[in-house]
């Protein structure tokens, strides 16, 4: 392994990936579900993403909220050099790229002097002390006093079972000669040669076959970087707060709706013990004991200001909301850490029609009555349980969206164009949400088709498979793969017309348009050109 890795993964790039914790309006919500002020609404903000990877979330977050000057930094000069590719073409003048070393970042030059979000995704458990110092200097040198701190981790007890098989896995990998994707297979392959022989240690550990049967079907990528770097490290959450009390931060909240209610995650014998802890700190170690916890992603404030008791109340007057799946009518599932959480129709299915006419305050929401006779607390729990479930989505205010519009069409063009080619990115931005919503690569065909004049989804179709087919690309059906022309064609044809009937009106509530093609005389209609 070069020098220059540190003990990092470099033989196989990171995934390309979107996630929504990085979200400046996701982050404002978790304050805002805490009763803590958060900043994040005012203009001239600065965002600094570290360990950027692919630069997939940066750039798109730049596109959805051009108000906000965007730095991220990753060692890989294949990940930089990507992301810079990307930032061009959809053409981002408020995102900065820097490849850089976490020892050497906090020089770089054109850095802003502070930062009012700095975000560490999938980064602070692997890599080593040294360069965990590294960040926390750069923490507590960069971070504007009331800025806040993304930051995921592996946490213990959760990982705590896994840590030899890890090793297995580790050691097995570095073992061959072929290439790492081959390599991490067979390691795989041993693991469960070892589970099949009856090992004792996973014998007495049955949540590891389950382990191994899941890292079977990820990403060879993935799995180099999330198991083969030389640090790796699962974290006590006392031990990430020690740390970012260097920088004179303190924990603030889970970016995971979900966890700002306990009865959700918690059984009533389990909520008394934890209501007895009255540390902070101890808290959230009890928390993690209790649900086996593997992976936190946490928000830490430099300077908490919480808001009064009115105060809590108009912020979440003002938080606007959005669907961020269609909503049918029908009755929904929701899962908690203990099972279906006490949810009923009448509850959220007015909220979630009410938002099919397009984004709207709480405030306004409640204006209308789709919250009913509900009590206060019964609606901020309703509302944070749509939201930890996916089903509705933070957004950015209404001031601004022009000016957003027109960032995302540029973004989500040159993704949509990329479809052409690969089914590599997988998320769109959105000027409403601020944030990413994910669309597979039929859909991201479907939508350009539809920005170049295409009226109908069979039409949307044909055009996706005379880009597929010279590609010698195939879909599946039933278990095997299409063969003919006809067999592809007719099932992107119902394909297309799920997504007119269902993804489109989200689409267009969220604004994930195309820039349409400019006009060419010369040029041959896109349909004839891949013809």
């Amino acid at each position: 392994m070069n020098d220059w890795t540190s003990g990092y993964v470099a033989d196989l790039d990171y995934t390309h990936d979107f996630f929504r914790e990085l979200a400046p309006s996701h982050l404002a919500f978790c304050a805002v579900s805490q009763g803590k002020k958060h900043g994040l609404n005012r203009s001239k903000l600065t965002y600094c993403e570290l360990g950027c990877g692919q630069g997939v979330s940066a750039n798109l977050l730049a596109a959805a909220n051009p108000h906000i000057e965007f730095h991220a930094m990753d060692f890989n000069p294949a990940h930089m050099v990507g992301a810079r590719a990307l930032a061009e073409e959809a053409q981002l003048d408020n995102m900065h790229f820097h490849e850089q070393s976490f020892e050497d970042f906090a020089n770089a030059p054109g850095l802003p002097e502070t930062f009012d979000v700095i975000a560490l995704h999938g980064v602070y458990s692997w890599v080593s002390k040294e360069n965990q110092q590294h960040i926390l200097d750069f923490l507590s040198k960069r971070l504007k006093s009331g800025g806040m701190v993304y930051i995921s981790y592996n946490t213990q007890p959760g990982w705590a079972a896994a840590v030899p098989l890890r090793r297995i896995l580790v050691d097995r990998t570095a073992q061959g000669s072929g290439p790492l994707a081959e390599r991490i297979s067979d390691a795989i392959q041993h693991l469960e040669q070892l589970d099949q022989a009856g090992a004792g240690y996973i014998s007495s550990n049955p949540s590891l076959s389950a382990w191994i049967e899941k890292i079977k079907n990820m990403s060879p990528n993935y799995l180099a970087h999330e198991y083969l770097n030389r640090d790796w490290t699962p974290f006590h959450f006392a031990d990430v707060a020690s740390d970012m009390s260097q920088a004179k931060l303190s924990f603030m909240a889970s970016t995971d709706p979900m966890d700002h209610l306990d009865d959700v995650s918690f059984s009533a014998e389990q909520l008394a013990l934890l209501n007895a802890e009255t540390d902070p700190v101890r808290r959230q170690g009890l928390r993690d004991l209790l649900l086996n916890e593997q992976f936190r992603t946490d928000l830490f404030i430099r300077g908490e200001l919480p808001h009064t008791a009115r105060g809590a109340i108009g912020a979440w007057f003002e938080t606007t909301l959005a669907l961020s799946r269609r909503f049918g009518g029908g009755r929904l599932t929701f899962k908690g850490r203990q099972g279906d959480l006490p949810l009923q129709p009448e509850q959220y299915a007015p909220v979630l029609t009410a938002l099919q006419d397009g984004p709207q305050t709480v405030r306004n929401l409640l204006d209308q009555g789709a919250f009913g006779q509900n009590t206060w607390e019964a609606i901020t729990r309703i509302l944070t349980v749509l939201i930890g479930a996916g089903h509705i989505t933070p957004c950015l205010p209404q001031e601004g969206l022009e000016e957003r519009a027109a960032h995302c069409r540029a973004f989500n063009t040159a993704v949509c164009k990329r479809a052409e080619d690969s089914e590599t990115l997988r998320f769109l931005a959105s000027p409403v949400t601020g944030g990413g919503i994910e669309m597979d690569r039929f859909e991201q065909l479907f939508l350009l088709a539809h920005s170049e004049g295409l009226e109908t989804p069979n039409e949307w179709a044909e055009l996706a498979w005379q880009i597929l087919a010279p590609q010698g690309y195939r879909l599946h059906a039933d278990g095997r793969i299409l063969e003919t022309p006809e067999e592809n064609l007719a099932v992107l044809r119902v394909r297309a017309n799920t997504f007119a009937a269902q993804r489109l009106p989200l689409c267009e509530s969220l604004g994930l348009t195309l820039e349409p093609p400019m006009p060419n005389p010369e040029a041959q209609p896109h349909s004839q050109a891949v013809a």
